[in-house]
């Protein structure tokens, strides 16, 4: 039932099902077991495995995420495509809360995590010059042309080490940046995808305005983000959440070929 599995979809904070009657998979992998089971379905004709990254009850903060074993048992279920879902504060006033994004850069300033599947003899140095998957991008935009959505096609993400949110001094650097986006999880995910040469693209749900609202978007008195107020924007938007995935997965390209696929060609020691 499992062979045919070539998408993936990786859950954020509030996104931690999708997949109605699914077979879970439970697997091992030498970096330990991923964040939970991995469930695996049929959605728009197409066979999907999804796995929520803090696992089914919000169960690991950000540093503590085994973004190591759940990209290693995604590829070992032969998964070769995946769109990471992930919900972001806004940094800059033309991203909207309820706005999604189609990211391309991250900066990160996270610290500690391991980020890499190769060490000692077993070297290698992938370019990170485009970290997320070009072709599933434009592939993404065209699939939520027509949605209940505003998307914008690019993005730069600040991913930041958690569990805390910024102080209002960090929030008004990143912003003074040009950076538009902040996040505590996409980094290491998206290289270890990288890595493992699979096709990673990424899909952001603005919930919030970071802590320096009222600079980001002129909003006197608005509310400083908090974990319970990310909750409570994606529950009340979910279902539209939802369509736009379910659209993602339905207009995924048949073939998985795509540089992407010769990331480590040149990269090893």
């Amino acid at each position: 039932m499992t062979d045919q599995v070539g998408i993936a979809i990786i859950g954020g904070t509030g996104f931690y099902k999708f997949l109605e009657d699914a077979e879970d998979v439970q697997l091992s992998t030498p970096y330990g077991e991923p964040s939970a089971p991995i469930s695996i379905a049929t959605v728009s004709g197409r066979r999907v495995a999804f796995l929520p990254r803090h696992g089914r009850n919000h169960d690991y903060l950000p540093s503590e995420v085994p973004y190591r074993a759940n990209l290693w048992a995604l590829k070992q279920l032969g998964v070769r495509q995946i769109v990471a879902f992930n919900t972001v504060g806004s940094l800059q006033p033309e991203y909207r809360k309820g706005d999604f994004v189609l990211v391309d850069q991250f900066v990160d300033r996270t610290t500690g995590r391991p980020d890499t599947f190769f060490s000692g003899d077993i070297g290698a140095h992938i370019s990170s010059a485009d970290p997320y998957c070009a072709r599933l991008r434009e592939n993404s935009a065209k699939a939520l042309v027509g949605a209940d959505a505003t998307v914008h096609p690019s993005g730069t993400v600040v991913v930041i080490q958690g569990p805390r949110f910024s102080t209002r001094a960090e929030s008004r650097w990143f912003s003074g940046q040009g950076w538009h986006l902040v996040n505590m999880t996409q980094y290491p995910e998206v290289v270890l995808a990288r890595e493992l040469e699979l096709c990673y693209a990424n899909l952001s749900y603005i919930t919030d305005y970071d802590v320096a609202a009222a600079e980001i978007v002129g909003e006197e008195g608005a509310e400083v983000v908090t974990h319970e107020g990310v909750l409570k924007a994606f529950s009340a938007d979910s279902e539209r959440v939802l369509d736009i995935v379910r659209r993602l997965v339905g207009a995924m390209p048949e073939s998985a070929e795509c540089g992407c696929q010769a990331a480590l060609a040149g990269a090893r020691t």
